[in-house]
């Protein structure tokens, strides 16, 4: 690490401490050249990911539309908001896990209704018949035949 004030590039770590929120690592450093004290913060570098719409268009990924759509297919359901965003979370890592630049929807969503399938059934097949744009009830019972096959 480059002395902000010498620019000596060796220098040792006196103490560290994670930030109050834990995004990042506070170093406090002594530079061994002019002895004088400086502070740095590592954090994790987020490769930002692409999402492929289905109709070809790209934005970034945003974990906020995954909690939004979590919250409608929990909603009037016994999911407390710290399981939600406990699921919010682990889809979000499922998602960076894969180590794509660009994922699509389809994968995401397959990834959502594994995830809330785990937690909760009445709340997978809400976010599946929105997901999947079930069209009458055939699919939705097809869905739902599926569903207790896994069980069995």
């Amino acid at each position: 690490m480059k002395c902000r004030y010498c620019g000596s590039t060796d220098s040792k770590v006196i103490d560290s401490r994670p930030t109050e929120d834990n995004s990042a690592i506070r170093r406090r450093r002594e530079c061994l050249e002019c002895g004088r004290r400086f502070t740095t913060y590592e954090k994790i570098e987020e490769i930002p990911i692409m999402v492929v719409k289905r109709d070809g268009r790209r934005e970034p990924f945003d974990s906020a539309k995954i909690r939004s759509g979590i919250r409608k297919a929990c909603e009037k359901r016994p999911i407390s908001a710290a399981t939600q965003d406990k699921l919010v979370e682990d889809i979000t890592r499922d998602v960076y896990n894969t180590l794509a630049s660009e994922v699509s929807t389809a994968s995401i969503g397959e990834i959502v209704m594994n995830n809330l399938k785990k937690v909760d059934e009445v709340a997978y097949v809400r976010f599946a018949s929105v997901y999947r744009e079930f069209k009458d009830t055939q699919t939705f019972m097809a869905e739902l035949q599926r569903l207790l096959d896994e069980k069995n």
